[in-house]
């Protein structure tokens, strides 16, 4: 069975860090690294730490038992605890792909392995917007139209050559912890008086679908690798 690293939220941020700074630095073409954390934590922007009553908001979440973690990418509030899977993929943009399509086409290798995955245990996974989920957008991974997977990336250039390099994200709600998290996204929100507010009933979890959900990963693994192999790209 593949290993998935557990890690305190902080040190898997770093570890994500590390990984597209391998590729950044030429040291490897692709990786893949999927990790799950050890206690919960609520990941945003660093922008948001500037937000009118960020600090108040703060309290309030770790109260809640969801202490605030400064991510380096965009989006919104996302819960992460040991109910998640987390999947960095990145690569060095392939030699023959066009600039102009490297973002659609590096969230589309991030959610075809996982739609494939989804469907070897007989689960029909579709992709686009969720309305009332955190971190909403056109990539997430859905089944039955409620999200099951949030995605995300950011890029760099390549020392020497300035060849785009990417890391491509994917949180995975592996177990029911809609309830908690919901709770802690909405008190986020209100304590710094934004109007966003998201709902339970927009999510969903692997383990409300099949069971034994960790004993299930090592299909994805080479369903990560048949994709990149489509692109020229080797999985280590």
């Amino acid at each position: 069975m593949h290993q998935v690293s557990r890690f305190a939220v902080v040190e898997g941020l770093d570890a994500e860090r590390h990984l597209l700074e391998r590729i950044q630095q030429g040291e490897q073409a692709c990786g893949l690294l999927l990790w799950r954390p050890q206690e919960a934590a609520l990941v945003m922007p660093q922008r948001m730490s500037r937000l009118a009553g960020f600090a108040e908001a703060e309290a309030e979440c770790r109260a809640l038992g969801w202490p605030v973690a400064l991510r380096d990418s965009g989006g919104e509030p996302v819960p992460q605890s040991p109910a998640v899977l987390n999947v960095a993929l990145a690569y060095a943009l392939p030699p023959r792909e066009s600039e102009m399509t490297r973002i659609e086409n590096a969230y589309l290798r991030l959610c075809h392995p996982m739609l494939d995955w989804l469907a070897g245990m007989g689960l029909e996974g579709g992709l686009g917007e969720v309305d009332g989920a955190f971190c909403d957008g056109r990539y997430n991974v859905t089944l039955a139209s409620r999200k099951l997977v949030g995605t995300a990336q950011r890029w760099r250039r390549r020392r020497g050559d300035s060849c785009h390099v990417v890391l491509a994200h994917a949180a995975v709600l592996m177990e029911n912890q809609r309830e908690p998290m919901v709770e802690v996204v909405n008190a986020f929100y209100q304590g710094c008086g934004l109007d966003a507010r998201v709902r339970a009933s927009s999510h969903i979890s692997l383990d409300e679908c099949v069971g034994q959900v960790w004993s299930r990963l090592d299909p994805l693994r080479e369903c990560y690798r048949r994709t990149l192999a489509e692109a020229g790209l080797e999985l280590a």
